[in-house]
């Protein structure tokens, strides 16, 4: 099992990076067979999204495509900014296969300097991630600033939350039949990317 920890925000050492790692070694202290790593998105040089094929991007676009089909499962973070997700986070999103994530369990982590921002995570990332058939969990963690101190996480109750969601990512994905497309319900539109052409 290959579980990929993508951290949408947009400095390179930050809240929900830490929170991404932080579940992601729940995650492996779960079940030590299981391949984790993670990916901070500002820290590499993601072109913009340009309506080409997935196929055709090189660069660190290529590699952040590659490890997103590769992988089996995700724990994915933002921050909440006007509520709602990052836009090198969006951009990513644009980039990956409609069918990359099929299937796939997806945990959710979101931060913000209070509370207010909670309910994006179900009506901004919930649908965003629907649009890609993964299969999301029905909790998820948001952490706020009080939660965190100058060494780190400073809540035992945020600890606790990512300690659950990291091991229910790895035992929903276990669970799951190899079949991914018998648990999906039904497909939306067949949807295809325009050529650089056409306008």
């Amino acid at each position: 099992m290959k579980l990929l920890g993508i951290s949408g925000g947009p400095t390179q050492s930050s809240k929900t990076l830490l929170a991404v790692n932080t579940a992601l070694e729940f995650s492996h202290r779960h079940d030590p067979s299981i391949d984790i790593e993670v990916i901070n998105i500002s820290q590499l040089n993601v072109q913009f999204c340009d309506a080409r094929d997935p196929a055709d991007y090189e660069g660190d676009a290529r590699f952040i495509i590659d490890k997103i089909i590769a992988s089996d499962a995700y724990i994915i973070g933002t921050p909440m900014y006007r509520g709602t997700y990052t836009g090198i986070l969006k951009n990513l999103f644009d980039l990956i296969p409609n069918d990359a994530m099929v299937g796939k369990p997806v945990g959710l982590i979101a931060t913000g300097g209070s509370d207010h921002h909670y309910l994006a995570l179900e009506h901004e990332l919930k649908p965003l991630l629907g649009f890609f058939l993964a299969i999301v969990l029905p909790g998820a963690v948001y952490a706020n600033n009080a939660d965190y101190s100058q060494g780190g996480i400073d809540s035992e109750e945020l600890m606790a939350k990512l300690q659950q969601l990291g091991e229910s990512v790895v035992n929903f994905q276990k669970i799951l039949p190899m079949d991914k497309l018998s648990i999906i319900g039904a497909s939306g539109p067949t949807i295809k990317r325009q050529s650089l052409t056409s306008g």
